[in-house]
């Protein structure tokens, strides 16, 4: 799943290490987040939305995400 946490963590000058810390997760978790290897649970993507004053539908791209989606169910 897309999302603009790498975008928002960078425009806020915070490392992987400091955005972990202040979710209460692992770096890797951030690292695979923004790599669209891993999706982070509702609870994670609120704290991280909390964090840049975003909601998580912004964070996560939910509209694009949802349009994607559809595209590929379109095409089955």
């Amino acid at each position: 799943m897309k999302t603009r946490i790498k975008e928002l963590r960078t425009a806020s000058n915070l490392t992987q290490q400091q955005l972990a810390d202040r979710v209460h997760v692992s770096p890797r978790t951030i690292i695979s987040i923004e790599k669209e290897q891993y999706n982070p649970s509702l609870m994670l993507a609120y704290r991280i939305a909390d964090v840049f004053g975003v909601t998580v539908e912004d964070l996560c791209c939910l509209k694009e995400n949802k349009e994607l989606e559809d595209k590929q169910y379109e095409n089955l």
